[in-house]
């Protein structure tokens, strides 16, 4: 994330500094095509921060940026008002998911935020655009997501589809109820929204039960994350005890039956992971995968209802800061030691930069 401290710019100022940024951009992708192929993620959040940092000069934003880490939207913050959040694409279109609808991560002190798209494939280029202007419509990878398309025409975003605006929607208590209203009236005969069968939040048993083989790769996504985020004590030793109670989920609450659920969450061996607080070398897998999935965890602690939490976290209380309060839990089921606690519980909150 990139902060700017000047409280003063306008948003025609911003939007002057944006397309200076994108200018800068393009003409240095010109002559480092490689370079940029190589970029992804945080790496290319620093590229834009560079970017940002040397359109500034002579600007009233000038001297008042600063790069922060972190899983918060957007990706940059100007004055606490304006907003850029960084997204880009390997292939050679403009097209990419973005981020929750659920905006449950969002500084909320931004209104207005520009999304900054980075074309890696060749040739690699770059793009700007208010945000709304360029949502196109809805996937899902856990929750709903919006799907960009840089190159969206006037009264062709989802906003335009649904009939509410970008800023009616993110300030509604569940924006997923309009959305999945208006792709339940798009349903072919025999078609269902798995991800919003229901506006009320009681369980209900399902009439059906499915094998995990026969999941769509976003609803194995789903429930993994899930996994993670209710049963921290999956990343436990016990291999005979640590998935029963999710296995038990899984069959009673959801309808699925997960024959082979040890390789979900423990295959593979050892992997390195890169963190905002530095590298850490060769830990077990089952870290990478939490690593991948940061997001998405961070997205479900935040929206979960905290009695939801209560039952599955076994905990009276839950804390305000529910992210630190789910790595303590899983470092305590994961380590056999106080200090393998204490590297564990560091590590996670290295990957989450807390």
């Amino acid at each position: 994330m990139i902060i700017s401290e000047n409280n003063k710019p306008t948003l025609d100022e911003f939007r002057q500094l944006m397309i200076k940024t994108d200018s800068m951009l393009n003409q240095e992708a010109i002559g480092r095509e490689d370079y940029y192929k190589g970029r992804n993620g945080t790496k290319l959040e620093e590229d834009v921060y560079d970017a940002l940092i040397r359109c500034a000069m002579y600007t009233p934003f000038e001297g008042t940026i600063q790069l922060v880490s972190g899983a918060t939207f957007p990706d940059i913050v100007a004055n606490k008002f304006y907003g850029v959040e960084v997204k880009s694409t390997n292939k050679n279109h403009w097209k990419s998911i973005g981020s929750s609808i659920l905006e449950s991560t969002r500084d909320q002190n931004v209104e207005r935020i520009f999304l900054t798209f980075g074309k890696l494939g060749s040739p690699v280029a770059f793009k700007s655009r208010p945000y709304e202007e360029c949502l196109s419509g809805i996937s899902v990878t856990h929750y709903p997501r919006y799907q960009i398309d840089m190159e969206l025409g006037v009264g062709e975003t989802i906003f335009d589809k649904i009939g509410v605006s970008y800023d009616e929607l993110r300030k509604m208590d569940n924006p997923v109820v309009p959305v999945s209203r208006y792709y339940k009236q798009q349903l072919k005969p025999g078609e269902s929204l798995w991800w919003a069968d229901s506006d009320v939040e009681e369980t209900v048993a399902p009439p059906t039960v499915k094998l995990w083989s026969a999941l769509s790769p976003e609803e194995k996504n789903f429930y993994t994350v899930q996994g993670y985020a209710l049963f921290p004590e999956i990343l436990g030793h016990s291999s005979t005890k640590k998935y029963q109670r999710y296995a038990l989920w899984l069959a009673t609450n959801c309808g699925i039956i997960n024959t082979n659920i040890r390789d979900q969450f423990s295959a593979g061996g050892r992997v390195d992971i890169v963190t905002p607080k530095g590298v850490f070398e060769r830990v077990p897998a089952v870290y990478g995968r939490i690593d991948r999935y940061q997001e998405l965890i961070v997205e479900t602690l935040l929206s979960s209802n905290e009695a939801v939490l209560k039952e599955y976290w076994q905990h009276l209380t839950i804390s305000e800061n529910r992210l630190a309060h789910w790595c303590q839990l899983a470092a305590t089921a994961a380590g056999t030691s106080k200090e393998e606690c204490a590297q564990i519980y560091n590590l996670l909150k290295a990957i989450f930069n807390i």
